[in-house]
């Protein structure tokens, strides 16, 4: 069976949801494509299809017939190495062999490629690459690759202001003109000249057929598909406005010209779009930022000598030195020196991070202080900067489940806004009696009155509504080290009532260490003695707990010794001779074994045994001299993490596989309402879905790849500390640092974004609600209609921007 291959695809001259439907639908015609969502806010389509059916040109090309572009980049590089022109066509033919390539030409003569590709599917360094392969070297002389697609847009905002601009030049006047008329400010002779109209005619028409050209074009592209979309109302309504007075100005027929409504209608419209799509180049500001973290050089130890190479050009295993106060160009491993590291860019952790050789390293992250050597692991695509990109990307592409309303409703919108402004015109010419004395005629209040129908309905908010709300509220997770892989997942995790926690290295650290040390007076030296004691004998171990007391006698910079006769009792303790006494190291089982009394002991072993900690035993030469308590400790941050999940009215669970006396005490501490102890790490999937039983909406918390069935059952699975391994994690939500407190900061960034889709759909099906039939009633000028129409959507992309102040204090 052929595995299914996924594109993304920038599209161009999308402008409302019908426009999204449009190339959906034209999209799932191609034959092998499985499925396709198409992004407004981020103007992008994520394909999925066979590829032994399909390839990515019939994508394009399918697009392209339904009357909208790809955006595409283009690279001019200097060619070295070529010999002859059979040279410079077999490199055509491998640049054109490239998927993501839409046009190469390679020429001899002047050693230069140009090269047309698409930015989401291929980048400058990757066309450098395969010219090196086919043998050749590329200098590059055009722009920065990664800005191919942002150039696009940039363009598409640039083209709107110039059709802004001519539109204000020529409405203005024509505007002014026309008011001043009907309100009686010219002189009589003036406002009744015959040529006034034929000025303004002059000055309308640039407007409707320059500055509305976009409208006419999407119109018939639209309709030429079997849909309709905002253009195709826009250039109904001003096309009745204008066509109605060139009658009038060319003498056939009598009355009065309303160019200026048609010109005004454009204009406020233009206007609204270019706002709009300015402030829709600001939802992916996020991802602008984690692109502008990456570091753009590196140094690089090759053949013993220190070079200073492109980031792209570092490739697995090379030797890079990193200096104070510099960025790791890519993921790696320390091998010499020590430093502090400052991660906050990609976990959102403030404090910095110590780094010593066997140390992992993550691209883009700032050296603070010594310098250090690393070796590279992951470079280009594969480093966690990449990954974290992608994923965001991934998830402001994808459609949230809320939004499907509002595609329904998208999909017969214009076409019930057309029969509506039809009505509309037979009601008021053929039913509507004409007033005494009328200034129009009942065919041109008809014709007003359906003009302002046709130019207040705004599909747009509706389909900007959710997915803008979505890229500001992803853009805004990746900021803060909370990485939603979905839109799905960051819908869902604002409808949660339940948090379920896994213990071990979630709420606790999951290393064991010593907390309490308990001397008998007959042991010289006290503490540090039975430590020490202790710690000789378990020198060896690599148990847990005998870790955690060598760990122990380390910080305390204890002198350890060489144990003799070593013995391990298998589930007990360990036993050996130290400095020519006999120290016997474990639990109460050891002890019962060699028929030794606690010596006094019983009441502190109670104690640390309901205090969720392990007693641990010491015995010299037969008699107990003292106790160790080693615990699992709670990680700092976690109780509070607890704390303001239950401020936000969520019940907290925890699933441990302690026995019920160790998971109460640690529950406890940290203040969770429900309890599952005893529970084996296949059942932590069957204890959530009983959770969902009993009604609860639960997200699971825990290790991305060891609680993979758990985090799969539950509503919202969270993966934890992670670290580099974002795409690993099989968590639809991943916190990059191991800060329990991510996880309330991730609900209500996700109540958020939530709120903002809910008021934003709100708005856009209030707005059409209420306003359509106030133009039906005659209750709304055509250019007041306009108006509205042109701030509705700036309204809810501007109201999406307000997530980019959402702050966790």
């Amino acid at each position: 069976m052929t595995t299914p291959k996924q594109l993304t695809l920038p599209i161009t001259g999308m402008t409302c949801a019908n426009c999204v439907a449009t190339v959906e639908r034209n999209l799932k015609k191609v034959k092998g494509v499985e499925s396709a969502a198409v992004n407004l806010s981020s103007e992008r389509a994520t394909v999925i299809f066979d590829p032994t059916l399909a390839g990515l040109d019939d994508l394009v090309e399918r697009v392209k017939r339904a009357g909208y572009g790809i955006a595409s980049g283009e690279a001019d590089l200097v060619i070295r190495g070529l010999s002859d022109d059979n040279d410079a066509r077999r490199l055509e033919k491998t640049l054109a062999a490239l998927e993501g390539v839409l046009s190469a030409q390679v020429s001899f003569t002047t050693e230069r490629a140009r090269v047309r590709y698409i930015p989401t599917l291929l980048t400058q360094q990757e066309l450098r690459q395969a010219i090196a392969t086919a043998g050749f070297q590329a200098i590059e002389m055009g722009g920065d690759a990664e800005d191919a697609e942002a150039s696009a847009r940039r363009e598409e905002i640039r083209l709107q202001r110039r059709y802004l601009t001519v539109g204000l030049i020529f409405t203005i006047p024509l505007f002014v003109l026309a008011m001043s008329r009907d309100l009686g400010l010219l002189p009589a002779a003036l406002a009744h000249a015959g040529w006034l109209d034929w000025v303004m005619f002059a000055l309308a028409t640039p407007v409707q057929f320059y500055v509305g050209r976009q409208y006419y074009v999407g119109a018939y592209k639209a309709l030429r598909n079997g849909s309709a979309n905002m253009d195709v109302l826009v250039a109904m309504g001003t096309s009745a406005a204008y066509f109605y007075s060139l009658p009038i100005v060319f003498g056939l027929l009598s009355g009065h010209v309303y160019f200026e409504t048609a010109a005004v209608i454009i204009t406020l419209i233009k206007l609204g779009k270019f706002l709009e799509a300015r402030a829709k180049g600001r939802t992916s500001e996020a991802i602008k930022k984690l692109m502008g973290l990456r570091a753009k050089t590196a140094r690089v130890v090759r053949d013993g000598v220190e070079i200073e190479t492109p980031v792209d050009e570092v490739q697995v295993g090379d030797i890079v030195i990193v200096r104070p106060g510099e960025k790791f160009p890519v993921d790696g491993v320390v091998v010499e020196g020590r430093s502090s590291v400052d991660e906050s860019m990609l976990t959102g952790e403030a404090m910095p991070v110590d780094k010593g050789p066997g140390d992992m390293v993550i691209g883009a992250t700032m050296n603070r202080l010594g310098l250090l050597k690393f070796e590279a692991t992951r470079v280009g695509k594969e480093t966690a900067l990449a990954q974290i990109i992608r994923l965001v990307e991934e998830a402001q592409g994808s459609k949230a489940p809320i939004q499907k309303l509002a595609d329904r409703i998208s999909a017969v919108f214009v076409p019930v806004v057309i029969l509506i402004a039809a009505v509309t015109f037979a009601v008021w010419y053929f039913l509507v009696p004409q007033a005494v004395n009328a200034d129009v005629s009942a065919f041109t209040r008809a014709l007003i009155h359906t003009v302002a129908v046709l130019v207040i309905a705004c599909p747009c908010a509706m389909g900007l509504a959710t997915p803008t709300a979505v890229m500001v509220g992803t853009g805004k997770g990746a900021e803060l080290g909370i990485l939603f892989k979905s839109s799905e997942a960051l819908e869902r995790a604002g409808r949660l009532n339940l948090v379920a926690l896994d213990k071990t290295g979630t709420i606790t650290r999951g290393q064991p260490v010593v907390t309490d040390v308990i001397a008998g007076p007959q042991l010289r030296g006290g503490e540090d003695e039975l430590v020490r004691l202790a710690a000789s004998v378990e020198k060896g171990s690599e148990h847990p707990l005998g870790e955690a007391i060598v760990a122990e006698a380390g910080q305390r910079e204890l002198v350890l010794s060489e144990p003799q006769g070593f013995l391990a009792e298998a589930g007990q303790g360990v036993v050996a001779q130290v400095n020519g006494v006999e120290v016997a190291v474990g639990s109460t089982r050891l002890l019962e074994s060699r028929q030794l009394s606690l010596n006094g002991f019983e009441r502190e072993v109670q104690r640390l045994q309901a205090a969720a900690r392990t007693a641990v035993l010491v015995a010299v030469d037969g008699k107990v001299s003292g106790v160790i308590g080693i615990a699992d400790t709670v990680k700092e941050g976690s109780p509070e993490a607890i704390d303001a999940l239950r401020q936000q009215g969520l019940k907290v669970a925890m699933i441990t596989g302690d026995n019920r006396q160790t998971a109460e005490a640690i529950a406890r501490q940290v203040g969770v309402d429900l309890v599952l102890a005893e529970v084996l790490p296949g059942d932590k999937a069957a204890q959530i879905k009983n959770l969902q039983k009993d009604g609860h909406i639960v997200a699971m918390v825990g290790d991305g790849i060891n609680d993979a069935p758990a985090l799969a059952q539950a509503d919202v699975g969270i993966a934890i500390g992670t670290g580099t391994d974002v795409a690993m994690a099989s968590a639809p939500v991943v916190l990059m640092s191991g800060d329990l407190r991510g996880v309330p900061r991730a609900i209500l960034l996700s109540r958020r974004t939530l709120r903002t889709i809910r008021w934003n759909l709100f708005w856009a099906f209030f707005y059409n609600a209420a306003l359509i039939p106030a133009a039906a009633l005659g209750l709304l000028d055509p250019m007041l209609a306009a108006a509205a129409m042109a701030f509705s959507s700036v309204f809810v992309v501007s109201n999406s921007l307000r997530l980019r102040k959402f702050s966790v204090s």
